[in-house]
């Protein structure tokens, strides 16, 4: 990679001899120098180009001295590094320099050899500090696809050198799932199927989020969560009777033209999950999720509940019973269940 130097001295003989000394690096692609007669003309060539990689300055110069582009440099260019050049004697607009940003300075008469080492050393920092923002460049934009537990749950140590790792947690896990959205998409132009479904993923995250809920996956126009920690069945319910009384209230303020309704079916599961990366590591496709029959329970609740019900099995009722409202629905057959399941609705 060239690295892209800008010199900036009213002395014409330094662009002379910083090409005799670094001949080779240019040569070889390694240095490309500009060169600049003062501070005005320097802030000319950093605004023309994308990036300048080091800056290497004089302070004293006509019109704009070194000092005053330093504080330039910072607000064009703030991963460009600053390297001053001074006589030994003028200590004091050194220091100036270096509490206004300078990376480092040479003093004149040049040593060469002395500013081939500074250079190289100024150039591993401006890397580092665009490795660095492009890191969380990138680390913002992940965050838009992954969740802070699965970066929290991959950062542990005995975890941070495996990928195909799992563990024992108890949870309640909620599917929910827009009911009659099928025929949306099929009468609607596709942006505005898009358009609608992100507004309403959008209203349920909300209310995940404000449980300390994990969405775990979007599937379709459907949405599984999960709760861990303490009162995580009480969230979950709690998060299923926002989301469901929230869009009943959608639909007041909808657009016109909006006239379709908007309700959706529930179902809630706790137990014992395994957590974990699921997927293929050879092909480094993997989904962080939970996995197990508390999982498959809880997606059968929700295929059997009618629109606007929130459907749990007995077991969450006789944990729950004291602090919500429910009305039995009676035994009920589950896809690839042996035994009929008796269900209950959360009324609130």
């Amino acid at each position: 990679m060239t690295a892209r130097i800008l010199a900036v001295d009213d002395e014409p003989d330094l662009e002379i001899l910083l090409r005799q000394k670094f001949r080779r690096q240019i040569r070889e692609g390694r240095f490309e120098f500009d060169f600049a007669n003062d501070g005005l003309e320097a802030i000319e060539r950093l605004e023309a180009r994308d990036e300048t990689d080091i800056v290497l300055t004089d302070i004293n110069m006509p019109r704009l001295d070194g000092l005053g582009l330093l504080m330039k440099i910072h607000e064009l260019k703030p991963l460009t590094k600053s390297i001053i050049v001074s006589a030994y004697g003028d200590m004091a607009n050194i220091r100036t320099a270096m509490n206004r940003g300078a990376f480092d300075f040479v003093t004149k008469p040049i040593d060469f050899q002395d500013l081939e080492t500074t250079l190289e050393k100024t150039l591993e920092e401006v890397h580092r500090s665009r490795e660095t923002l492009q890191a969380i460049k990138e680390n913002n934009i992940l965050k838009m696809y992954v969740d802070d537990n699965v970066i929290n749950f991959m950062t542990k140590h005995e975890f941070e050198h495996r990928l195909l790792v799992n563990e024992s947690v108890e949870a309640a896990v909620m599917f929910i799932d827009l009911c009659d959205f099928t025929a949306i998409a099929e009468s609607q132009p596709a942006d505005v199927v898009v358009r609608i479904l992100n507004r309403l993923f959008d209203l349920i995250v909300q209310e995940v989020m404000e449980q300390d809920g994990t969405v775990d996956k979007f599937i379709g126009d459907g949405v599984m969560t999960t709760f861990h920690g303490r009162h995580h069945i009480d969230r979950a319910l709690d998060t299923a009777i926002a989301v469901r009384q929230k869009l009943n209230a959608w639909a007041d303020s909808r657009e016109a033209g909006e006239s379709w309704p908007m309700r959706v079916s529930i179902g809630v599961n706790c137990g014992d999950v395994v957590r974990g990366n699921i997927g293929s590591e050879s092909l480094a496709r993997l989904d962080f999720t939970v996995v197990g029959d508390v999982v498959n329970t809880a997606a059968r609740y929700q295929g059997a509940a009618a629109a606007n019900q929130i459907l749990i099995g007995e077991d969450v009722y006789e944990r729950i019973k004291q602090s919500f409202q429910c009305e039995r629905i009676g035994p009920i057959t589950l896809k690839n269940k042996a035994e009929p399941a008796v269900v209950y609705n959360v009324v609130g």
